[in-house]
């Protein structure tokens, strides 16, 4: 009995110690902890190269000065521009016989503008145009309709001589007289675009709409009607334009508004007989036409 018994308890011993003892295999090193363990032994050609980020850092320092510059260079032009502006602004409390001596005045001003646009075109034709126009854009804009409002008005002559009223200089006249290409499609350099002139004249008209009503208290009762035709024939032709651009298009189609301000004031005039005689011989046939069509 007692050897059964001791067999079976030292078959039973051998049975737990089996199940207890582990067993001891060769574990396998996974790649991802090859990785971690041989991060520090990756050949030096194999990180990114730190030259790269130096580079970009110096074309982007590059980028920032010469925004920097060209921002310079516009705001000498915003101040130029304001200056003949202030002095524009003058023609409706000025009477028309005295519009030689104030032009006189707004023609250097706008020398000064011709200088610091040739400075822009300086700085701005060394690089993309479409890169940084929109710095300068509404600058040039503003640029322009000095010139229109000053040749309208009889100044810029090509002999210095006033000129006579409701003259419209055109988009090749304005370059001539800022000294920078237009419409440039051949090469990318500073110039003056179609939708800047487009958008100056609309401008012009704006002004002109305002002067319309301001001659009437100095007694020039002419100049409405003037103002009336020459507005009526550019808005005319404005709408011989197929415009793609949609500030441009809304801005144009404002200009029927300037219209129509003018036309009142024209409108009250002739109601009071205080328009001249062949004034109102014109303002009669423009009138009718305006029926017809």
């Amino acid at each position: 009995m007692l050897r059964g018994c001791d067999c079976k308890f030292h078959c039973h011993q051998k049975h737990v110690v089996r199940k207890s003892s582990p067993i001891h295999r060769p574990v396998a090193s996974s790649p991802a902890m090859d990785n971690d363990t041989n991060m520090g032994e990756v050949p030096a050609s194999r990180l990114l190269d730190p030259q790269i980020f130096e580079h970009l850092k110096d074309k982007i320092d590059e980028d920032q000065q010469v925004r920097d510059h060209m921002s310079q260079t516009v705001q000498k032009l915003d101040r130029a521009i304001s200056y003949v502006q202030g002095l524009l602004s003058r023609i409706h409390a000025t009477p028309r016989e005295q519009y030689p001596s104030l032009l006189s005045d707004v023609q250097a001003g706008i020398q000064k503008e011709i200088e610091v646009i040739g400075e822009l075109e300086e700085i701005a034709s060394k690089h993309p145009y479409y890169k940084y126009n929109q710095k300068w854009n509404r600058q040039v804009q503003n640029a322009i309709f000095t010139v229109l409002l000053c040749g309208w008005l009889g100044g810029l002559t090509s002999d210095g001589k006033p000129g006579p009223i409701a003259r419209l200089l055109t988009l090749e006249e304005v370059g001539s007289i800022f000294k920078v290409p237009v419409n440039l499609k051949d090469r990318d350099a500073f110039h003056l675009t179609i939708e800047e002139y487009l958008l100056a004249l609309t401008d012009l008209t704006q002004e002109l709409s305002r002067l319309a009503t301001n001659a009437v208290t100095l007694s020039d009762f002419a100049m409405p009607v003037e103002i009336s035709s020459f507005v009526k024939d550019l808005f005319a032709g404005f709408q011989l334009l197929n415009l793609k651009n949609d500030i441009l298009r809304k801005r144009v189609d404002a200009v029927k508004y300037d219209v129509k301000r003018v036309e009142d004031v024209v409108y009250d005039l002739t109601l009071r007989n205080l328009i001249p005689q062949k004034k109102k011989e014109v303002a009669v046939a423009e009138s009718s036409s305006a029926q017809k069509a």
